[in-house]
């Protein structure tokens, strides 16, 4: 679908080297399973897959990994995902928004430390993936190195691909100074040392 996380993702890998991902790409939207088996029937040439889609994948021998995005420079050295919440919500209850974020970040602590564990509470929430890929993907994501990544420079990095894309419009700056609060993050790092 236009503008979720995979289109998105794409679009600044494209511009990064060069596309246009308007003009050089025909985007083709369907549920993962379908993008799947169609790359396995070679009808696309190529799927964005978030985990454990790859993992399943290779274990298909189907296709080539072209991006791993967590160990993949520039990608590998920024945040994949950041933790978005409603402005006025936040503002309204900034400590439900710091516990919620404490609860992010230590599960994200517990993916690192207890894969195992991890795959555990996964598959309880009704997800329906090959364990063994859960599991993979659980030890290659860098689920502990959350304290090592600067949120300001992740933001500023994918806001110029997206910018390039023509999906933002405003310049990175005024998206970091308008648009984000570090105050509960850099909180969080001193109070939930390694």
């Amino acid at each position: 679908m236009k503008e979720s996380a995979q289109h998105v993702f794409l679009a600044s890998i494209a511009t990064s080297i060069g596309l246009d991902p308007n003009r050089d790409i025909d985007w083709a939207y369907q549920p993962a399973a379908a993008g799947k088996q169609l790359l396995a029937e070679g009808k696309i040439d190529a799927y964005l897959g978030f985990p454990p889609d790859p993992q399943e994948l290779r274990e298909k021998n189907i296709g080539r990994m072209l991006l791993n995005s967590a160990i993949d420079r520039p990608w590998s050295q920024y945040f994949c995902c950041i933790v978005a919440g409603n402005r006025d919500w936040v503002r309204k209850h900034p400590i439900a928004a710091k516990r919620a974020l404490r609860a992010i970040l230590k599960g994200s602590e517990l993916c690192a430390s207890d894969p195992d564990l991890g795959v555990k509470a996964y598959l309880a929430q009704g997800y329906t993936p090959n364990p063994e890929h859960a599991r993979q993907a659980l030890r290659e994501l860098p689920y502990g190195h959350w304290r090592d990544y600067n949120p300001e420079d992740t933001v500023r990095f994918y806001a110029l691909r997206l910018r390039e894309a023509g999906m933002v419009k405003n310049p990175p700056q005024k998206l970091i100074s308008e648009g984000t609060d570090w105050r509960a993050l850099d909180q969080l790092k001193r109070e939930l040392k390694s």
